[in-house]
């Protein structure tokens, strides 16, 4: 016999959207707010030579300053307002995240719930503010220091180009860090990662279209491309597969009785994703390592010998460079995990409710056993996300691949899209419990 959430499901269809009005709104604030975003990526700052500009990155598309023109959506090659992105406050929540385990302060506002995460989500904003203004400075020096066949990048260099660049890059940050909150609390979806998501996806057209072009033109042979795209599809069926993959924990609750009534005796289970992390580690290794190669990259044309020891060292498909990626994903998922599940918690929450795995003493004993499966599936999960994150750097690093392609930004638009789909799934469950509510009390009035 069917369960009521398996009939629910077998009646979810296009339909119910129309019906739905809550989720549609959500819907159609979030698509505003993520156009809003890419007519912003078509903004530039001013005195910007754009020739010049353009013929800078096409050298550059493949490298390093390639990646962080992805993930901000063709607004650093274009060198729009937008140019930052969400980097800046991804890397101000990496300060805070780890602050909040060293610090008793902010140790004990992340306890007093919702009022503390307020005060540290506003810490967080300042600290953007500080990182976006400093990277703005930079990308201000490296883009006066550039100089290409068609001349300087900058129109007229000095201060004040400096300063409308500071303010420019750091009002776009700005903006962008409000519209990603504005998306979560009222649309679909958690803001900051769709934003990132529609920038990558928002690449890809074009990215398909020049390789189709060297493939006519016999740059690129017909085989590769195919081989590329299998790679891709095999990659995307292996995220989903392992991102939906859990390890459930039996959990029995004792019968007890109440009056007349027997209540419990009832199994459940504990799930335990693989990836509890999601693609948080993925995105804060990549904006550490982004960080010295995006300077890198703008001082391309210097002979600095700091910009060139960083190229030969960190550039993209480098061991040092594969090296750091990885153990910054290893660790990041233990730590991300280590903060978002407490087994501890977990423990006294089955203790309260009269719970208990089979075969485990409840309190100590089944938090040291959650705690024991949790590091095992952490582990499988860590290099599950390095392995995705780094197999296509390492394939990709000796090929003429006319844009870049990465397991990055590939887990991070297949996770961002695995989100989206459930968050939607689950409005629709409750509109349509509401509707079920609403015909039982009508019901039982006639």
């Amino acid at each position: 016999m069917a369960t009521a959430a398996e009939k629910l499901a077998s009646n979810l269809n296009f339909s119910a959207f129309g019906k739905a009005k809550e989720l549609r709104n959500r819907l159609l604030f979030t698509l505003g707010a993520l156009i809003v975003f890419r007519l912003g990526t078509f903004l530039p700052i001013p005195g910007i030579n754009p020739v010049a500009l353009q013929q800078f990155f096409e050298q550059q598309s493949s490298g390093i300053l390639g990646i962080f023109d992805t993930f901000s959506g063709g607004a650093l090659g274009r060198m729009g307002i937008f140019a930052l992105g969400v980097m800046p406050y991804i890397s101000a929540s990496i300060i805070m995240t780890l602050m909040q385990s060293s610090i008793p302060h902010l140790k004990t506002l992340k306890e007093q719930g919702s009022k503390g995460r307020k005060t540290i989500i506003q810490y967080s904003r300042y600290i953007t503010v500080l990182i976006a203004a400093l990277q703005g400075y930079g990308v201000s020096i490296g883009l006066e220091s550039m100089q290409t066949s068609y001349g300087n990048i900058v129109i007229e260099p000095g201060l004040f180009f400096k300063i409308t660049t500071i303010i420019t890059l750091v009002g776009g940050t700005i903006f962008l860090m409000w519209l990603g909150e504005q998306i979560t609390s009222r649309g679909v979806g958690n803001g900051i990662s769709l934003i990132i998501t529609a920038g990558i996806v928002a690449n890809l057209p074009g990215a398909f279209v020049s390789t189709l072009q060297l493939g006519r033109t016999g740059e690129l042979s017909i085989a590769f491309i195919l081989a590329i795209l299998i790679l891709v599809l095999g990659l995307i069926i292996f995220i989903v597969y392992v991102e939906k993959a859990q390890r459930r924990l039996l959990v029995q609750y004792p019968k007890r009785q109440v009056g007349n009534k027997v209540y419990g005796g009832q199994s459940s289970h504990l799930p335990l994703k693989i990836n509890t992390a999601g693609v948080i580690p993925v995105i804060f290794a990549s904006s550490i390592l982004l960080l010295p190669n995006t300077m890198s990259g703008f001082g391309a044309g210097s002979s600095s010998e700091v910009f060139l020891l960083i190229s030969s060292y960190l550039g993209r498909g480098q061991p040092l460079y594969l090296a750091l990626f990885a153990s910054m994903i290893i660790f990041f998922a233990f730590f991300y995990t280590g903060i978002v599940f407490n087994p501890d918690e977990q423990a006294e929450n089955l203790r309260k409710y009269g719970g208990f795995i089979p075969g485990i003493r409840p309190g100590e004993n089944t938090s040291k056993y959650i705690d024991f499966v949790l590091t095992r599936l952490t582990t499988v999960g860590s290099l599950y996300l390095a392995l995705v994150a780094l197999l296509p750097e390492f394939l990709l690093s000796k090929t003429s691949i006319p844009f870049y392609l990465g397991g990055t930004s590939l887990l991070i638009v297949v996770v961002v899209m695995i989100d989206f789909i459930t968050q939607v799934q689950s409005h629709l469950f409750q509109h349509q419990y509401e509707g079920l509510l609403k015909k039982t009390k009508l019901k039982g009035r006639r």
